[in-house]
This record gives C-alpha cells, structure tokens and sequence, in this order.
C-alpha cells in the first residue's frame, strides 16, 4: 500500500475569537492510498501556517515538506508509519511548526493503516485492551461566579460525573476572585463530582501564587491545578510540588500540554513533581510519540491523561494512546458549543455509555469517520503563490 495523496482541510467558524478555545478552527489531514483507502487526522496548531508546513518549497536539506517527505512511500505496518513519522521530522528539522502539524498526517496514517489491516489503532501500537475512561467535560470559566455556576449546572444536567474549567478570568484578579470561581463551580456541578482547574500558565514562574491558589483550591474538592506555570518552568514546577506534598495539600499539579516534542514531556515527568502528565496528541507529533509519554509515566507512576480541545477525531486519537492502561481512566471531553466538536465525526463519535464512560472503538482505524458536508460548510479556501505560480490551492473533499 502507498500514500498516493496528502489532502488539507482549512474549517473554521465564521467568527473567531480570542477566547482560549481551539475549537474554532482547525487543520483537517486525509491520506488516500493506492488501494482506494483514506484516512483522517488533525492538528492543534494554526491551520494556515500548518498547511505551509505541508507545501512549502525546499530551503534547504533540513527544511522540506511534509507531503514530500511521504507521498509515494509504502506502508504496510506500524513500524512503517513510525518510519515514516520520523522521516518527515528529518526532512523537516529546521522548521519550528513541523511537530504539531505532522501530528495530523500521522494520525492519518494509523487511521489508514488500521483500516488496511483491520485492526483499531490501539491493537496496532501494542495495548492488550481498551479499558474504559470517565470523560471529564472541558469547559472555559464563565467570565464571572454567576456565570460560572450556570455553566457547572448545565454540566451537571447532562450527567457528567468530572469537569474541568480553565482560562476565563482565573489568575486575572485577586485570589479571592480566583476562589469565587471554583468554589461556583464546585457548587454547580454538586460535591460529588471530580473537580479540575486549568489556570492556563497565568502565573508564568510564581510558584507562591500558585501555591496559595493550591491550598485554597484544595478545600474545594479540587482534583489537580492544571498548568498554573509555563512548560519550560520545570524549577518553578519542582518548587510547587514539593511545597504542596511536604505541606499535605490534597491537590495535584497537572501539566504537559504544551510539551510540543518527546524530549520536553520528559523532562516535566522526571524534573518537575507532575502528578498528572497531559499530553495533546496534536501537538506532540501523533499518536507514536503521546505513546512514548504513556509508556514513560507509567514507568514513573505519574497518571497520563490527554489534552484535547478539539473534534472528536482527536478525542478518538488520544484515547488510543493509553487505551490499554486500565489506571489512567480520566479523559478530556471537550463540553464547548462549537459545532465542529461533534460535526466534524458525526454521526460517528466518542460517546459515552449508559454509565457515563467512554473508550477507543474496536472498529478499525480509529474508529470514528469524518464528515464531508461539515467540512464544506466551514471550510476556508486558500491559494498559496510565489512568484505567480500556485503551490497550493484548497480543494473540495
């Protein structure tokens, strides 16, 4: 079997705001074989300089592009797609985008690669199984306690048992603003469920306010402090963990999401005091590499759990990393209103069962399809040109 073609979807809102909320837009991936297969993935990056990344023209031997790289290359195993994978990282050495938009060709490939041999994803890259995992809604801070309960509300009502906010105004206020909003949230998703909250890096290195932030979160019921540090503040991580466990603070330090390369979650895993590891397979380069970061937290007995904020073509790729790790049973579950979250995948989805838990399908492939009038619907078209000549022109899908 041979990559024949490499096809890029541009979807986005009609409207795109500066809420942190990547389900906006996105960069949709097929890859359509000889044999008359297809398979799709997506990144989590900027969908027009991702499609450079794609099309560009040779700078150099260490800048070349992804489709070159791997148009016309055989693949009939998953040693071949991990091949591959390294292949466009070689051709691609120089450029700073190549990780996070490889990740969508590369989750293509296993999609495809599945499909081919009739296996799922997780089977292929080596799980026993495909355990169960409770999805925890992902949802942005309302921009006050008032809204932020509605929302914690809504969630309840639709039965989910965990949720995580993030972003909004935390960290933007005081600390007792800070607290007003979880404890909000806390009160409108009741005092049973699994409480997490993601201050998206908005205390860059103060560890100090992001410990008093943990000790008062922590009498809230709050499971983990999602990212209250930049990534590349391992010191400042260490500093905090080590703070909250001699102090006995209930709480867990989360981070890892914007680890972009192998190399970079390691080092929060073994330098920082993680608790949890998070990591979006998106960013990371694809399903391959977030395996490497799942087989390593378990061997440090730090909990892997995904990042995901996108479709539910990404929330299929994650859950395949760690399917078989029956101890890492929590799942980001993006809970927003956009309609690419469900439309992209639907009627095919990840959805939960009549218990509330979900799992990586046992179809081949990764187990969901994309949906072509979604795409049409919302797809932005692009024309890229040097010197007069088209180097790449959006099509129809």
């Amino acid at each position: 079997m041979k990559i024949d073609s490499i096809d890029l979807f541009y979807v986005a809102l009609p409207t795109i705001t500066r809420t942190a909320d990547g389900t906006q837009d996105s960069l949709v991936v097929r890859v359509r074989t000889d044999n008359g297969l297809e398979g799709w993935g997506e990144c989590d990056a900027s969908p027009l300089v991702s499609i450079a990344t794609y099309v560009m023209p040779m700078s150099h031997s260490n800048i070349i592009n992804i489709s070159e790289a791997l148009v016309g290359e055989n693949m009939e195993s998953p040693q071949d797609v991990i091949r591959l994978r390294a292949k466009a990282g070689e051709y691609g050495l120089d450029v700073q985008q190549l990780d996070h938009a490889v990740a969508g060709v590369e989750i293509a490939m296993w999609d495809v690669l599945g499909k081919h041999l009739k296996e799922p994803v997780w089977k292929m890259i080596g799980h026993p199984a495909s355990y169960k995992k409770l999805p925890y809604a992902s949802v942005l801070f309302g921009n006050d306690p008032a809204e932020t309960r509605t929302i914690a509300e809504s969630i309840a009502g639709l039965r989910f048992r965990a949720a995580k906010f993030g972003w909004g105004p935390m960290g933007q206020g005081s600390l007792e603003d800070d607290v007003a909003l979880v404890r909000a949230a806390r009160d409108g998703m009741g005092p049973d469920a699994k409480l997490m909250v993601d201050a998206g890096v908005i205390w860059g290195d103060d560890a100090e306010a992001a410990y008093d932030r943990a000790v008062r979160f922590a009498d809230l019921g709050v499971t983990w402090l999602e990212e209250p540090l930049r990534t590349e503040e391992v010191e400042a991580y260490k500093r905090l963990s080590e703070q909250v466990k001699n102090n006995g603070i209930r709480i867990g330090i989360a981070g890892g999401e914007g680890a972009d390369f192998y190399r970079s979650a390691d080092d929060m895993m073994t330098n920082a005091g993680l608790d949890y590891v998070q990591i979006d397979v998106g960013r990371i380069g694809g399903i391959s590499q977030a395996k490497r970061v799942a087989d390593r937290a378990n061997e440090l007995g730090i909990q892997y759990v995904n990042h995901t904020f996108k479709s539910h073509l990404s929330v299929a790729a994650s859950l395949h990393v760690f399917a078989g790790y029956e101890q890492f049973d929590l799942t980001e579950y993006p809970a927003g209103n956009s309609p690419l979250v469900l439309g992209l995948t639907e009627p095919t989805g990840i959805f939960r069962d009549s218990k509330g838990f979900v799992r990586a399908p046992d179809t081949p492939g990764l187990g969901v399809s994309v949906n072509l009038d979604t795409i049409r619907k919302y797809q932005r078209h692009v024309r890229i040109e040097i010197d007069g000549e088209t180097i790449f022109t959006s099509q129809q899908p």
